[in-house]
């Protein structure tokens, strides 16, 4: 049997899957696609040799990226989801029967399509009617958004570097800002905690350029690098530690308790923006 090794960006370790067969290998106008069987985790979905899901474990990443900023909202309606071809989160958004619209920003279609024939069991949201697709860059989509019109902006991007850079900037938070409800909510993940606490606390400081109420909650995800991942929210208004819509979906991971324990603790959070976590590794991601 073949062996999948993934080298991450700045990360100072490898990951081997063994490989049962290549379902899919492509290359789309933006990167390399591939489609795997693994023995334990199932399919995977790799973009550039990176991990994206597996079918084993990608409901720990789509629920919890998903669901905390859509309990935090009072009435969710209006969902702009940028990236995640897979349709992982536009699953997870489509389970609140409050909302009425979600615009699905994907700039690689192929990953949409590749994901639709290989991964059904996430990609089915995809072809909701409340779901609009729009092949184009997000921060493109969110520039020219109706203002004060949109609930929640949720990011599923790959990696904060190559073409996802875009969606990490002071102007695309502003003008994620201006589309946002008052009482809206942004959410994205910042990278790994154990091997990116720079880019962890660097977008948290990028958000409070734009949002009053910023903060950071974690979740253990088994396939991506470091395993404890973050999540960076920013609202106009709104706590996102307090749930205010009733917890009445299906989910595998998360529910209302979990998301009281998701978030860091005040002392952590300073020590995080304080550079004070001292944990002897520190891997240098590229710009830093």
């Amino acid at each position: 049997m073949i062996k999948f090794v993934e080298s991450a960006p700045f990360v100072p370790v490898e990951c081997g899957y063994e490989v049962e067969k290549i379902l899919y290998k492509g290359r789309s106008r933006f990167q390399e696609i591939a489609v795997i069987e693994n023995p334990d985790f199932g399919r995977m979905l790799l973009l550039d040799g990176i991990v994206q899901i597996t079918e084993a474990d990608e409901f720990f990443y789509h629920e919890m990226l998903t669901h905390p900023v859509m309990h935090a909202h009072p009435d969710p309606k209006n969902v702009i989801v940028i990236g995640g071809g897979d349709g992982g989160v536009v699953r997870e958004v489509l389970k609140h029967r409050s909302v009425q619209k979600v615009y699905f920003i994907e700039i690689d279609e192929k990953v949409i399509d590749v994901s639709r024939k290989f991964f059904p069991s996430v990609a089915c949201g995809i072809d909701d009617p409340r779901v609009e697709v729009r092949a184009m860059d997000g921060a493109e989509f969110v520039k020219k958004a109706p203002r004060g019109e949109i609930d929640v902006i949720i990011v599923d991007s790959t990696d904060i570097i190559g073409f996802a850079r875009s969606l990490y900037t002071k102007d695309f938070f502003l003008s994620v800002k201006n589309c946002l409800r008052e009482n809206g909510f942004f959410v994205s993940h910042s990278e790994s905690l154990i091997y990116h606490r720079d880019t962890v606390r660097k977008v948290q400081e990028i958000l409070k350029n734009s949002f009053p109420v910023v903060d950071l909650y974690t979740a253990t995800i088994a396939t991506y690098p470091g395993n404890w991942w973050a999540f960076a929210v920013g609202s106009p208004s709104l706590d996102p530690r307090q749930v205010r819509s009733k917890f009445e979906i299906e989910t595998k991971y998360y529910d209302d308790e979990i998301h009281a324990q998701s978030f860091i603790t005040p002392k952590f959070y300073r020590k995080l923006m304080e550079d004070k976590l001292d944990w002897g590794l520190r891997v240098k991601v590229e710009g830093e």
